[in-house]
């Protein structure tokens, strides 16, 4: 039996560390990427001044993903930073893996950063017999064990109230903006290419200090639409198109020719937040009066489709990620991200 002297020494040390523990600074938080997004990811910790953890991503012969963490994470904050891009359901498993497998090494804290947000168009049932696969992903996320999300751009800003747990909707409109303010002349127009981007095109217009015109679009299909009316004045002005995903293009091809139809000066500048650019979507928008493609890297552009569309320029949101991060950590708001004046590089 220890003496009773020991054990005083005993909880005396302990007792000590506990105290040292208390008042030491923080332990810098864990970044881990997924595979979508492993130089957005490695951007983020650049400037937030730590290097994104060690982890092994892989797939076994039959197609299931295997993860593991290479160093420790118990007791500390993690952000799990991975775009559910195409493959969209391969990323989007790998993303749960990496959830469930942070949270069972007993990290403090959970937080999902999905900076392009898959199935987010899917956010309502638009005919008889259809999932909400947005509400769905959300169920998954927080199944896996998030306790909190970020994310940029949602398609439908609705997509909030899915979550019962805390979600941070952040924007890369200031940052396109900022952008784009420098190449464009003063007798620009934003657009929107349909009804429901309305309140982003006018966020984009206000941030330029330019006017506003609205498209009124009709899909035909889910890889089909035709504009019906241009409301707005864009007669001999330059267009800016606003979107939040440019997918394949389509929706753009058909706004393009409509505004050139009613008199806008075919030098058409497209904008937005993620570059999913599937299938044939660099031929179609090698268009005569598109002059540039503006997008962020929330969705990794392949250098085969940069070389296939010259006119695609790439902004990065990875100012914009680690300051949520670092705000997070500190307990800090996030308020000042949801405005121009608070994207102040990190």
């Amino acid at each position: 039996m220890p003496r009773a002297d020991d054990q005083q020494q005993t909880l005396g040390a302990v007792a000590t560390e506990l105290q040292d523990a208390s008042t030491s600074p923080a332990a810098p938080p864990c970044l881990v990427s997924g595979s979508a997004v492993t130089d957005l990811a490695a951007d983020v910790a650049g400037r937030l001044g730590i290097q994104a953890l060690e982890r092994r991503i892989e797939r076994f012969p039959d197609g299931e993903t295997y993860v593991r963490l290479g160093k420790s994470v118990r007791g500390r904050d993690a952000y799990i930073l991975q775009s559910t891009c195409p493959p969209v359901n391969e990323h989007l498993f790998e993303l749960l893996l990496l959830l469930d497998t942070v949270r069972r090494a007993n990290a403090a804290r959970l937080t999902a950063i999905v900076p392009y947000y898959g199935y987010a168009r899917q956010d309502r049932k638009a005919k008889g017999r259809e999932p909400i696969s947005a509400k769905l992903v959300a169920n998954l996320i927080v199944a896996a064990g998030a306790d909190r999300i970020v994310t940029v751009d949602l398609h439908s800003p609705a997509i909030q109230g899915f979550f019962d747990i805390g979600m941070d909707h952040l924007t890369a409109m200031p940052l396109l903006a900022e952008y784009v303010k420098a190449r464009v002349p003063h007798e620009a127009v934003v657009v929107s290419p349909d009804t429901g981007g309305v309140k982003r095109a006018d966020m984009f217009a206000r941030l330029l200090a330019l006017p506003i015109a609205i498209l009124h679009k009709r899909r035909a299909s889910a890889s089909q639409v035709e504009i019906a009316a241009v409301i707005g004045d864009v007669r001999g002005k330059v267009p800016i198109i606003v979107d939040d995903i440019i997918a394949t293009g389509g929706t753009i091809l058909e706004a393009v020719d409509a505004l050139v139809e009613a008199g806008a000066r075919p030098e058409v500048h497209v904008v937005a937040s993620h570059g999913v650019l599937a299938g044939d979507a660099t031929r179609i928008l090698n268009h005569p009066s598109i002059r540039e493609v503006v997008v962020t890297d929330t969705v990794p552009v392949p250098p085969e489709k940069r070389q296939a569309l010259p006119c695609l320029e790439v902004v990065s949101v990875a100012s914009l990620l680690a300051q949520a991060v670092g705000r997070l950590h500190s307990g800090h708001s996030l308020s000042a991200l949801f405005s121009q004046d608070g994207l102040t590089p990190v």
